[in-house]
């Protein structure tokens, strides 16, 4: 179940990224008329390679996920390796730790 919800989310995330793309070299190409019309299109360019950045490191996310589901080691916690919770893995399928573990890795970042 959940390695088909982490292929379906892979797959929409391609096409959110390559829409996004597409967006960026729009507005690329976009004259401005004046400064205001300038800054309105490196802000909105600055905001979609942002959406872009973070959709491509969940998308790594996701691939690791996969992998470790081939390679039997998916839903283990990588830091006290016990298993990570079914309801944590229903919410956040690429999940690499536990929650107390993640508390631990959000703490120390």
């Amino acid at each position: 179940f959940l390695k088909e919800e982490l292929e379906k989310r892979k797959e929409k995330i391609k096409r959110v990224v390559k829409d996004n793309e597409k967006e960026i070299k729009a507005l690329t190409r976009t004259d401005a008329s004046d400064e205001a019309d300038h800054a309105t299109i490196s802000t909105d360019s600055a905001i979609e390679q942002a959406i872009n950045n973070q959709q491509l490191r969940e998308l790594k996310e996701i691939d690791y996920a996969l992998f470790k589901i081939e390679n039997k080691t998916y839903g283990i916690c990588e830091m006290c390796e016990d298993l990570i919770g079914i309801q944590r893995l229903k919410v956040k399928p690429q999940a690499k730790y536990c929650i107390v573990c993640r508390e631990i890795v959000e703490k120390t970042s």
